[in-house]
């Protein structure tokens, strides 16, 4: 076995054991032990830099230089400015967290404020920060520069930054006061039956689950429509599946179905409930519908129901999109859909390490399109629009005297 391999394999072994004088005395002996070329022998065996071998050189040739006391040399290690001022990440936090973009669950995110900015605003709170230093506690919490990709659904809005920050700041007033925060959705319809599933799982080599070569309605069993409820403090999850439409209707019927089963229990003294939703689909910012079903939930369950919209070509940033329904898809990969049964367990059977729950039933009721909601039943419903984008943001409260 050649030298450097012997040096590289007793380095592999001991490094792990050694504090930073033995290890940097170790090398250093390595190298000496060789002679003439040993520092660069040793540098390239073990990855330590040549000025490290050539410091415990100097340490060996003159032993009264070593402090016995000291593991590291007085003064060595540069010093984090992140331990001088520790408030430094939490106010870095705020700033970041209202403005996320990217696949928010993915381990490589990026920030639409730029490390010069966000190093300005952070001076303007009385900490002194480089951009530099900035760009360092990003790199730690996961945070890297991303290249543009192909996920905007449409024109985007002038105000949609002011708008993620206006919704921030709801959750964050409701969670405060102990009131419960839903984020909504639909998920992807799906054929029922005996069909490809995207996704790989376990078999025998060569032994894949055998599914029909076409994708067509006829042989499909049914369509199976998920419309989820996300309890963001809760970290729970309500799925109904519904077998008919997608409308405003069966949306707020899963709502009702989330609080009379999850939500009322957990919060028995809630006085008023937040949903956040996407602006299109059955829970609509224009739907005429999916107020009126708003209204008649507020009235049935006694709260003040505030909702805020995500703008216009923004519906992926939906939390409910990447802490419920990623995890679904993750959970049915590369598993036929045969049957309402097998897509109720999958989705119940969904968790995750931080403790994702979610019930889930099967909601056989029809839900007919085309309901059109008259001006005066759009008069009826107590509706409080924010002075910020009214038609994002509004509030219904119960109507008790169904004259008014």
């Amino acid at each position: 076995m050649k030298d450097t391999e012997l040096i590289s394999h007793r380095h592999k072994i001991l490094s792990p054991l050694l504090d930073e004088k033995a290890h940097r005395l170790m090398i250093a002996a390595e190298s000496k032990v060789l002679g003439h070329g040993g520092i660069g022998i040793v540098s390239k065996s073990t990855g330590v830099s040549r000025t490290t071998i050539s410091s415990g050189l100097k340490e060996l040739k003159k032993p009264e230089l070593i402090d016995k006391n000291r593991i590291r040399k007085e003064g060595g290690g540069r010093k984090k400015a992140i331990d001088k001022v520790p408030a430094i990440e939490k106010e870095l936090d705020k700033l970041i967290e209202p403005a996320l973009r990217g696949e928010p669950d993915s381990p490589l995110m990026w920030t639409s404020k730029s490390l010069r900015k966000l190093s300005c605003e952070l001076k303007s709170r009385g900490y002194n920060v480089s951009h530099k230093l900035v760009g360092e506690i990003l790199k730690n919490k996961g945070f890297s520069l991303q290249a543009n990709r192909k996920t905007d659904e449409g024109k985007g809005h002038p105000d949609r930054n002011e708008q993620f920050e206006h919704i921030h700041n709801k959750i964050k007033e409701f969670q405060a006061s102990k009131q419960p925060v839903i984020s909504v959705d639909a998920k992807k319809k799906e054929l029922v039956g005996n069909f490809k599933n995207n996704g790989k799982e376990l078999h025998k080599e060569k032994h894949p689950e055998k599914v029909k070569a076409y994708d067509f309605l006829s042989d499909a069993e049914g369509k199976a429509i998920p419309y989820g409820v996300y309890d963001l403090s809760q970290n729970k999850g309500w799925v109904s599946v519904g077998v008919d439409h997608d409308t405003a209707e069966f949306a707020v019927e899963t709502i009702k179905k989330w609080w009379t089963k999850m939500g009322k229990p957990i919060y028995m003294e809630a006085q008023k409930l937040l949903i956040t939703a996407d602006g299109g689909g059955s829970n609509s910012s224009r739907s005429r519908l999916w107020k009126t079903e708003i209204q008649k939930l507020a009235n049935e369950i006694g709260l003040t129901i505030e909702v805020c919209h995500f703008p216009p070509a923004t519906s992926k940033w939906n939390k409910i999109e990447h802490r419920l329904f990623s995890y679904i898809s993750q959970n049915w990969r590369g598993k036929p859909l045969v049957s309402y049964e097998v897509i109720i367990s999958l989705i119940a059977s969904t968790k995750t390490l931080k403790g994702l729950e979610i019930n889930c039933e099967l909601d056989k009721r029809c839900y007919p399109t085309g309901i059109v909601i008259s001006d005066d039943e759009l008069y009826k419903i107590k509706i409080e629009r924010n002075d910020f984008h009214g038609e994002w943001n509004y509030t219904i409260k119960p109507n008790l005297n169904q004259n008014d």
